[in-house]
């Protein structure tokens, strides 16, 4: 049995899918890609789209956090993620699809929006797990990255305030579901906690993900003030993370 990952290290998207394999006890390989240059290795796996995580497991491949969640509790259902009781499952789903869908785009707007101000800070970011010199061709061309990812991402002063607006929401929302009960479904750790706490994970840098965290000096005070704030919100996800990951 073979299995490999194609990611970004920073994504936490790809976190989703590399702590959903951890959390099953299975073997793989991460195989990290540079954002741009992922496209055709993407394309000829899927064919499709160029989006990552992409899951290949013995040649059959699955792409998109979600799916790979339903796959790997499909083909590998020991530990399982998604609940069996069908409203529980309802429930877990509901809060997967709309933390993938809002929290996810959030977090990655109001953070490019700052750090892509900070080339130095967030090429490392860009490049971790992929070769050496990767390094110095973010740097060469990164007036262009930066253009390149605020288009195809819509990063702007208006989108990040946007975003702002909506990871307190959804964290205020989170931190007292957590605060009245363990879980965000039922009494057991399911893909619903999972997504929650990798999506905002990025937000409070957990030891366990794969990528080079700048130091606190060198993020940049906007996001440093807003950590500050909001970071009692963050704690009920980063219990979840380190309790569970």
């Amino acid at each position: 049995m073979a299995i490999r990952l194609y990611q970004f290290a920073i994504s936490h998207y790809c976190e989703k899918v590399r702590w959903a394999l951890d959390f099953k006890g299975l073997q793989y390989q991460t195989h990290s890609l540079l954002p741009g240059q992922h496209i055709n290795t993407i394309r000829k796996l899927t064919g499709a789209d160029s989006s990552v995580p992409v899951l290949d497991h013995d040649g059959h491949i699955v792409q998109g956090s979600s799916a790979i969640l339903d796959y790997l509790d499909d083909t590998f259902p020991e530990r399982a993620l998604t609940p069996t009781d069908p409203e529980a499952r309802e429930a877990a789903l509901a809060w997967e699809q709309r933390l993938d869908e809002e929290a996810g785009p959030a977090v990655r707007c109001y953070s490019y929006h700052h750090f892509l101000q900070r080339p130095k800070v967030v090429v490392p970011l860009l490049a971790a797990q992929t070769p050496f010199y990767n390094r110095i061709l973010l740097k060469l061309a990164f007036s262009r990255v930066d253009e390149v990812m605020r288009k195809w991402m819509k990063i702007n002063e208006k989108t990040a305030a946007t975003s702002c607006q909506t990871m307190e929401a959804l964290l205020t929302e989170l931190a007292e579901t957590y605060r009245q009960q363990p879980f965000l479904v039922g009494d057991t750790f399911s893909r619903a906690d999972l997504t929650a706490a990798s999506l905002f994970a990025p937000l409070f840098q957990p030891e366990q993900y794969p990528v080079p965290w700048p130091s606190e000096k060198r993020i940049p005070r906007e996001i440093r003030d807003w950590l500050e704030q909001w970071q009692p919100q963050l704690q009920a996800l980063e219990k979840i993370y380190q309790a569970n990951r």
